[in-house]
Order: C-alpha cells, then structure tokens, then sequence
C-alpha cells in the first residue's frame, strides 16, 4: 500500500526528510509520494514514519496503489539492491585513500 498526501496538505516540510526510501518530494503545490518508493516504512520502521509526524493527518493510503505487507517487503529489499550496486565499494575507498 503506497501511502498518498492529499491536497489538505500545508507544506510544513516535516514528512520530506523522514521518509528511509526518499519516496517523498515537493509537487507542484503540495509533496506528493512516489509509489514505486513508497514501502510504508517496512523494513525500516514498524508505522509510516510521515503518518506518525503529519500534523494535519493527511497521509491515507492511495486507493489505487493497495499492496500487501509482502509486496512492501519485495520493493524493500529492491530498493535496498538498488543502493547496494550504486554504493561504492568500501574497499574500493581505502585503495583511493593511499
């Protein structure tokens, strides 16, 4: 279930750097969350970190985005892949070190 941030949104910039998977941005008027990055915080934490500081409660799930606890989990670990094969070796950053 990708989480959604409706238009009674006020921009207070709380949810943007709570967000493990960067899923969250600045829209045109209001953030919006991606649901290809959007995991409901599973995997990182036990609730939605921005459903828990949102001030205004305008965080739902997105109906047209309902996935299960096991879906979230896959992307999890795809975007968790992701950043594995972009990071640089530690390794690799010794060796420059020298």
């Amino acid at each position: 279930m990708a989480l959604w941030i409706t238009d009674e949104c006020i921009n207070c910039d709380v949810c943007e750097s709570e967000c493990p998977n960067q899923a969250i941005s600045m829209g045109p008027q209001i953030y919006r969350i991606d649901p290809d990055r959007c995991t409901e915080c599973v995997g990182h934490f036990d609730q939605p970190q921005c459903v828990q500081l949102c001030p205004v409660d305008c965080i739902p799930v997105h109906p047209q985005h309902v996935e299960s606890r096991e879906q979230l989990w896959e992307r999890y670990l795809r975007l968790q892949d992701g950043r594995a094969a972009t990071a640089e070796p530690a390794d690799a950053a010794e060796r420059g070190a020298d």
